[in-house]
């Protein structure tokens, strides 16, 4: 593990976005119209509030005290007082309630986006998960609907602060420009030059947001490794942990000093900031102690107009900040919106239907197939040619890595051809709606998945409409009857550990468990792609041979890197180098003598010495 890192030399790359500012904020608008309106008119009515408590604020001194110098009664001055106090209570009383009110409705709407890409990911094309570049943009979408300061969300506060700050910035700038247009113009250049230039600086953190998030993503993965459980044994009998120690206070060495370089443009920032200010404020006073002195202005209107001055520069500051951090929203938006409308690379929604149906005979061909993962430098398969009949026990060998299981994804439509076609029954299955050709399989993968919830809901994949009987007989046949009858809540016992009461299963056990699953899916084509390699020979073969029992009559798949636990198969091809190197039965390529009987008899070697004999019948 390097704790090298390259985050300090890494230029960002500036990509127009695809959708504009305008857009995304059509497109939000649009989207709380239809899940929660409200969203749009508690915004209006917090903006219209947010105005009145600030013109409140701002006349409530001049007010008083222009009432003092006209010298009014104390129970007129305690009315103005009185009148003002009740202003403030009830308008900021109202913020409070309204933001109350929109944050639900604000949620609400983050979360229906957050839904939306969870269905992108569960139904985009499978080459679209695997590509490097597709997962960048799906990790992104994601990180922006996790957090109620998520641009998703946030987006209504800061439409809703500009909306207010424009106002008032109208209402002020009317003020100002009757009392005298130079000292207006002193302020604006100013406020604007006072801005620019602490943006800039403040704006340091943004511009290395890729060092900083390199620095954090390494933290973080050190982090999370010391606390996985899964790993917690290696850590502990190879003595990892003062490594990982090391390495994690070299990186936290790192970014202490990214944090150091950071806080230094900071404060020159805000000392920049400090000294305009306090040139502002010193035109603003001369030319209104001035206005004084001369009798041309009263107290109160001195207040009145300090105060305007004060609160009309800030507005200009926060309008040009909203407008910086909405356009940073758009583009987290537009990241979002990109990634939701990524266009699917097979006919998902699309194509010609497909009904599986366990009495039609379904045949797949491969014709004259090669592909090549994109970036590769070379073939993975070349010039396969394969027929695979219906009913047929079909069996795919081979060293680890020699391409078996990119022929299976091949198959099973996860990726099409870079060169050839895959024919289901003579068409090509980029014709078919991918969907219904996935429902021909059951497949059981080498990397199958758990899911922590119900033992029941794991074999049915859902949690309505689940066929009891069905299941049952499922289980039975998988061996795990026993097992789930010893559990206190039978086949509704949770697995894993996000439920309290979660248990874990045995290898064995998960086995048997996913070929309850695959029998109850009970669809036309079988495929087994080395669930079983944790195993010993012994126990995959047995589970081999289980699956042929109970899938008789069916088209089934089976890849395995260990020959005998395919032994039963009608015919088994070899794969070596990405190619068909022999085919035949088991019996017919031992007498051929050819790189499979070479093989058998090396594994069947190792394991005599192993004190089993796996030639055995």
């Amino acid at each position: 593990m390097s704790v090298t890192s390259k985050a300090g030399t890494a230029e960002n790359t500036k990509q127009t976005p695809a959708h504009s500012l305008g857009q995304n904020i059509t497109y939000m608008i649009s989207l709380a119209w239809r899940q929660r309106r409200s969203v749009i008119g508690l915004t209006l009515i917090m903006a219209a509030a947010a105005i009145l408590l600030s013109l409140t604020q701002l006349f409530i001194v001049p007010s008083i005290l222009g009432a003092v110098e006209a010298k009014v009664s104390v129970a007129e001055l305690s009315v103005i007082i009185l009148l003002f106090t009740g202003a403030l209570i009830f308008l900021s009383a109202a913020q409070a309630y309204l933001a109350s009110c929109s944050q639900f409705g604000r949620i609400e709407v983050r979360l229906t986006i957050g839904a939306m890409i969870q269905n992108k990911v569960l139904t985009m094309s499978y080459p679209d998960i695997e590509d490097p570049n597709v997962r960048k943009k799906m990790d992104k979408a994601s990180m922006l609907v996790t957090s109620n300061s998520a641009a998703t969300e946030a987006i209504w506060t800061t439409l809703m602060n500009l909306l207010k700050n424009s106002v008032e910035f109208i209402v002020f700038l009317s003020l100002l420009v009757a009392l005298n247009p130079f000292m207006l113009l002193a302020v604006l250049v100013t406020a604007i030059v006072s801005f620019l230039v602490s943006n800039y600086l403040n704006g340091w953190g943004y511009r290395h947001r890729d060092e900083e998030s390199e620095y954090s993503r390494h933290m973080n993965y050190l982090s999370e490794s010391s606390r996985d459980y899964t790993l917690a044994k290696d850590i502990r009998i190879f003595g990892m942990g003062s490594w990982i120690e090391d390495v994690y206070d070299s990186m936290l060495r790192l970014y202490r000093n990214f944090i150091a370089r950071g806080e230094r443009v900071y404060i020159w920032g805000n000392i920049i900031d400090v000294l305009l200010s306090f040139m502002r404020n010193g035109i603003v006073y001369l030319f209104l102690i001035g206005a004084v002195i001369k009798g041309e202005m009263s107290a109160a209107q001195f207040v009145l107009y300090f105060n305007t001055v004060n609160v009309f520069t800030s507005g200009i500051g926060k309008i040009m900040t909203g407008l910086a951090v909405l356009r940073k929203q758009s583009l987290d938006i537009s990241a979002v919106r990109e990634f939701l409308d990524y266009p699917e690379t097979f006919k998902m929604e699309e194509g010609i239907p497909i009904i599986p149906d366990l009495h039609i005979p379904y045949q797949i061909e491969l014709r004259d197939v090669s592909f090549r993962y994109p970036g590769a430098e070379k073939d993975t398969l070349t010039h396969i040619n394969l027929m695979i009949r219906p009913g047929e026990k079909l069996a795919i060998v081979g060293l680890n890595g020699a391409g078996k299981t990119t022929l299976v994804k091949l198959i099973c439509g996860f990726l099409d051809p870079t060169d050839g076609k895959v024919l289901l029954n003579n068409t090509d299955i980029r014709t078919y709606n991918r969907r219904d050709y996935y429902r021909l399989f059951s497949a059981v993968f080498q990397d199958f998945s758990v899911l922590d919830v119900t033992i029941a809901e794991n074999i049915a994949q859902t949690d309505e409409n689940i066929n009891t009987d069905m299941m049952k007989r499922c289980i039975g046949q998988a061996g795990l009857t026993e097992k789930i009858d010893s559990l206190p809540d039978g086949v509704d016992t949770h697995l894993g550990k996000v439920f309290e009461d979660g248990i874990n299963l045995s290898g064995g056990e998960l086995q048997r468990l996913m070929l309850a699953r695959a029998l109850y899916k009970n669809a036309p084509i079988i495929v087994l792609d080395e669930p079983t390699s944790a195993l010993d020979p012994i126990a995959e073969s047995e589970i081999y041979n289980k699956y042929s029992e109970l899938t008789d009559g069916r088209m089934a798949i089976y890849i395995s890197h260990r020959l005998a636990s395919t032994r039963f198969c009608d015919r088994i091809i070899l794969i070596a180098e990405g190619s068909i190197d022999e085919e035949g039965t088991h019996d017919e390529l031992i007498a051929r003598k050819g790189h499979y009987a070479d093989l058998f008899e090396i594994q069947g070697r190792y394991y005599r010495k192993g004190g089993a004999d796996y030639e055995k019948e």
